[in-house]
């Protein structure tokens, strides 16, 4: 029996249960995996409270890295001992010791990036991957907000988008989160909670605006970030950390400069094994070459999964956080 983190119902992180579990055996196209490492992200939130409705009970998490301990008819890819990581997609339950899961969504970790960070980059990193290659193609010169820059996605991103030769403006909650911003790639930052952020995005770009916003953070942010967008600029709302957008009317995108407005996922960028694979190649490539160092601000048991759900709520953490196994 090994242990996993379970819910039993809805609510605040209170409802994080230790529990022990069989983690059953592989079938067909499937490997047992011992995790050694799991991520933490603000949807494992979402699932906890309700906002993402999931079947009761569950375990939450959506990514981690592990080693394969025993593989199952069909698997021809995988060995027994092969250290491999898994990003969001399939069925939720990461927050455990050991699961079984499809060989078909599996990735091997080069050599260069230990099980920690690869933990730490799956869903974040392929995140930022498709945001800035595919969701919006950032070239070198555009005007870049993204907000929560000092976030978990936002430090990938922010190197992500300087190695491109973007001009990042960052929105950070406090001053230390500022110089860590600047260090992994903004060249200026704005402090949201006492600063008009659509004023100065447009001082810092001569009143012209930027040509595309990232935005995690939702409600608190939406109207100023579609404010900070040049005419015909691309909003690119992808979380809802302060709670979901209240409908809005279409016409007010073209009252603001015929703006482009998407709401993008995950799921919807890495469909096919083929487009999975591009993506996590060319984030390991951005890792294992060192344009993108990623930061794992904080680690934690995986029995004390609510302390770290609670300081993540908070916005107590920077960076990646991880839930050793």
């Amino acid at each position: 029996m090994d242990g996993a983190i379970v819910i039993s119902r809805v609510g605040g992180p209170e409802v994080l249960e230790w529990a022990r579990r069989n983690p059953g055996k592989p079938g067909v196209g499937e490997v047992l995996l011992r995790h050694t490492a799991v991520g933490l992200n603000y949807i494992d939130v979402y699932h906890r409270i309700g906002l993402y409705p999931l079947a009761l009970p569950f375990s939450p998490g959506v990514e981690a890295a592990g080693v394969v301990e025993e593989v199952g008819s069909g698997v021809t890819e995988l060995k027994v001992g092969d250290r491999v990581a898994y990003t969001g997609l399939g069925a939720v339950g990461s927050y455990c010791e050991s699961r079984v899961f499809p060989a078909a969504r599996l990735f091997k970790v080069p050599d260069a990036i230990d099980d920690a960070t690869a933990a730490a980059i799956m869903l974040k990193g392929c995140t930022a991957e498709y945001l800035v290659r595919r969701t919006y193609p950032v070239k070198s010169g555009d005007w870049v907000l993204l907000h929560a820059a000092a976030g978990g996605v936002g430090l990938l991103a922010s190197q992500w988008l300087k190695s491109l030769g973007a001009r990042l403006i960052g929105t950070v909650g406090s001053q230390e989160k500022a110089e860590l911003a600047k260090k992994n790639g903004c060249e200026h930052t704005i402090l949201y909670r006492t600063e008009d952020v659509a004023k100065r995005v447009k001082e810092i770009t001569g009143g012209r605006g930027v040509d595309v916003v990232y935005d995690s953070v939702g409600a608190s942010t939406f109207m100023g970030s579609l404010d900070s967008l040049r005419p015909r600029g691309m909003m690119v709302t992808f979380g809802n950390a302060s709670g979901p957008v209240e409908p809005m009317s279409p016409l007010l995108l073209a009252q603001k400069g015929s703006l482009f407005l998407t709401r993008p996922t995950l799921g919807h960028y890495y469909v096919t094994r083929e487009e999975s694979a591009d993506g996590v190649a060319a984030l390991f490539q951005m890792v294992t070459s060192g344009k993108v160092r990623p930061h794992i601000g904080g680690r934690y048991p995986l029995k004390d999964a609510r302390r770290a759900q609670e300081d993540l709520e908070a916005r107590a953490t920077v960076g990646s956080i991880v839930l050793t196994v």
